[in-house]
């Protein structure tokens, strides 16, 4: 139903790795793109998402990263480490630059773990579709939105299909405004002949290898808001100081001052989640985690979330 698609960076793993049982409990499956050039961490997160009895989506060709010349890494992974496990899916990109003949390739190098295709800048769709032909049934097509529009999805209509939005408008910590809305899709996608959603959380699909100083703080919290019909929103909690990159312990804690005085004033529809019930424990202590453990933090409560929605 829910398909969050994460980039394989250190806390993106460990958000997986914490979640494993809750994303398994609610059917909901991750999509990794892995981008660091060590594969231990994307083994141990597989781990735990395995004995939890979820299911993942591995990216072998991925676009970004360590490995976007050369997938072989992480298809010897899957072979070596997950052959026969089902629930573990190999994720094929297709980007622009592929032609219909190299996805059909890489679709038969992994036929043992059920590939999933992520259509992401692919241009020959009905081509494609024409190739797949009876397979389609068994197939699961992911869209990336901006790069798969309602024409190319209908090519693919007999299988089963995911359309991921990227609700993240990412810019400057400094800039954000404090609210925004963030998707719709998950009250709509059933509308849309779609068999389940996906985003990308609030790290978005803009890829940047490494985060520069940070000159402002801000933490990302979503809420769906019922009197909205449930759209979900996402506030921006942005630290006061935003002129020099030095504190970052001490701009965080302007953020968080923002983020518990919107939960205290008792209109925010922010949903209290595990994430946010740390966020108020390090407000009471004073503490700072790091900006990799914010992030994480955030990413879980968007999660928590969408799981108490979706039921």
């Amino acid at each position: 139903m829910y398909y969050p698609f994460f980039r394989g960076k250190q806390f993106e793993l460990i958000t997986i790795r914490d979640m494993a049982d809750l994303l398994a409990a609610k059917g909901f499956v991750p999509v990794i793109e892995p981008v660091r050039e060590s594969l231990g961490g994307l083994k141990k997160t597989l781990d735990a998402v395995r004995d939890a009895g979820g299911s993942a989506i591995v990216i072998v060709n991925p676009y970004h990263g360590d490995h976007q010349e050369n997938g072989a890494g992480i298809t010897g992974l899957l072979q070596e480490d997950f052959n026969g496990v089902d629930t573990i899916s190999a994720g094929i990109l297709l980007r622009h630059d592929m032609t219909v003949e190299e996805v059909m390739g890489c679709y038969r190098k992994h036929v043992d773990h059920h590939p999933v295709l992520v259509h992401s800048g692919f241009t020959e769709p009905k081509a494609l579709a024409k190739e797949l032909g009876d397979s389609m049934p068994d197939l699961t097509n992911i869209f990336v939105e901006d790069h798969a529009e309602l024409l190319y999805r209908r090519n693919f209509g007999d299988s089963t299909r995911i359309l991921v939005r990227d609700g993240f408008r990412k810019q400057r910590n400094a800039d954000y405004v404090e609210m925004e809305e963030f998707s719709e899709l998950h009250v709509t996608y059933d509308d849309l002949g779609m068999a389940g959603f996906g985003d990308f959380l609030m790290v978005g699909d803009a890829y940047t290898e490494g985060g520069g100083p940070a000159y402002a703080v801000a933490i990302h919290i979503t809420f769906i808001d019922p009197d909205k019909d449930n759209v979900m929103y996402i506030y921006h909690f942005v630290s006061k100081d935003k002129e020099t990159p030095t504190d970052p312990a001490g701009k965080f804690a302007q953020a968080l001052e923002k983020l518990i005085e919107k939960l205290d004033s008792g209109t925010s529809h922010i949903l209290e989640t595990e994430a946010i019930k740390e966020f108020k424990g390090f407000h009471a202590k004073g503490h700072f985690p790091g900006l990799g453990y914010i992030k994480k933090l955030s990413m879980k409560h968007h999660i928590e979330t969408l799981a108490d929605y979706l039921g």
